[in-house]
């Protein structure tokens, strides 16, 4: 069995200015003062690691004890959005087909290991139109901890419980678009699958180390080929 660990902004779908929206939103009731900095897009760094920037950026003391207050706040302002995540927001090419495929095949196991809260993530999922293809409960989300490479470890247990068959990086791939997702791996325990469909380049995600590259989700045979 291999473990498929998706990611999902800019991989499986792009939540447009959605969640700077809510980060904006959750910072103005949380400070009492607008953002005048918000965290740079497509970076994958996890949420509560985006929230501690956010504060320091903006000079707002007591990050330790404000932090928190703002993550906790976070899917349900996502949830009170969802109009705009769905208006703004679009699957990326090849998302559906390329999940599908691997949720067709009995000897992959597909979940999830993302920056989002988990209550974030399947809030962006089931938007989409996603969740039937994941086994969600299986994945590695900021709200299990805020260091990402820890995720991967995380998702593993899950599914060897769930599945009665151990995961190690010789059978654990992540797909994703981001450095923070070649870190994932690299870090964590997982082979990965680069996806140059976010704001970082085919090259530079190769560089970075991961053991593929491929430009976009579009040829679902070869999705499954580099996953195995």
């Amino acid at each position: 069995m291999i473990l498929v660990l998706w990611d999902i902004d800019r991989t499986l779908l792009y939540a447009g200015d959605t969640d700077r929206l809510v980060y904006r939103e959750v910072f103005r009731t949380v400070v009492g003062r607008p953002a005048t900095k918000l965290p740079a897009k497509g970076t994958g760094v996890t949420m509560p690691v985006a929230v501690r920037e956010l504060l320091a950026a903006n000079g707002v003391p007591e990050v330790d004890r404000v932090a928190p207050l703002v993550v906790a706040r976070l899917p349900a302002a996502l949830r009170r959005h969802r109009a705009e995540l769905l208006r703004d927001g679009h699957l990326m090419p090849g998302a559906v087909e390329a999940l599908a495929a691997v949720r067709a095949d009995a000897d992959l196991v597909p979940s999830i290991v993302t920056g989002n809260l988990r209550e974030s993530a399947e809030i962006k999922l089931a938007a989409f139109g996603l969740t039937d293809y994941l086994e969600i409960p299986l994945g590695g989300y900021a709200s299990d901890d805020p260091h990402r490479p820890a995720l991967v470890r995380i998702a593993q247990d899950r599914a060897e419980r769930a599945h009665g068959h151990p995961f190690t990086r010789a059978n654990t791939v992540i797909i994703g678009d981001s450095f923070q997702d070649v870190r994932t791996g690299r870090e964590g325990g997982a082979r990965v699958i680069g996806v140059a469909s976010g704001t970082t380049a085919a090259e530079d995600l190769a560089e970075a180390g991961a053991d593929h590259v491929i430009d976009d989700l579009t040829d679902p045979r070869r999705v499954l080929e580099l996953i195995r």
